[in-house]
């Protein structure tokens, strides 16, 4: 009788593991099965796997991560951009389209995304292409110039991407 209890006993604390380890393989196959339908699955499963919400998400919430990724490197972008502009007179002219261009990302494209993902995900589609397009300009723009905005405009292009590839499997 003492063994039947303890084992009830112990049926009782490890079935919650379980589920809780059932519930986090869930998780963690969804995000590597829509990251492997992105062009940059390395860096959608990191950005995922470094947002705590995304162990509760579906899809949308993925893609809603994604966006707020999107987001913060775009400000960062926009911070950089003024830093340089500031500290490089001689940069200023070929800077001030990438902060027009990051304006429009934060104060256009974030909001449309945001608001479309739980919507019409066309429309998330749209803005974050607009964030590929605008990108993809100010690289242009800045050939040849040696600073941090580079990197960083190419994380938000390549995000920019890897979120429109998600927002794509809602449609």
């Amino acid at each position: 009788m003492l063994i039947n209890l303890s084992f009830i006993i112990l049926l009782l604390v490890l079935s919650p593991c379980s589920l809780l380890v059932k519930a986090q393989h869930q998780t963690n196959s969804l995000i590597l099965d829509t990251c492997k339908k992105t062009p940059n699955y390395a860096l959608c499963v990191s950005t995922l796997r470094s947002n705590p919400h995304s162990s509760t998400a579906d899809v949308a919430g993925l893609g809603l991560i994604l966006v707020g990724a999107v987001k913060a490197k775009s400000t960062a972008g926009l911070k950089t951009i003024s830093e340089l502009s500031r500290a490089n007179p001689a940069l200023k002219k070929r800077l001030s389209q990438c902060m027009e261009d990051y304006k429009m990302i934060l104060s256009a494209f974030i909001p449309e995304a945001e608001q479309a993902i739980g919507g019409d995900p066309k429309f998330a589609e749209d803005g974050m292409n607009g964030i590929a397009d605008v990108t993809a300009q100010c690289v242009k723009s800045l050939q040849g110039v040696r600073a941090p905005l580079p990197s960083t405009n190419k994380l938000v292009h390549d995000l920019s991407l890897v979120t429109v590839s998600i927002i794509r499997t809602m449609l």
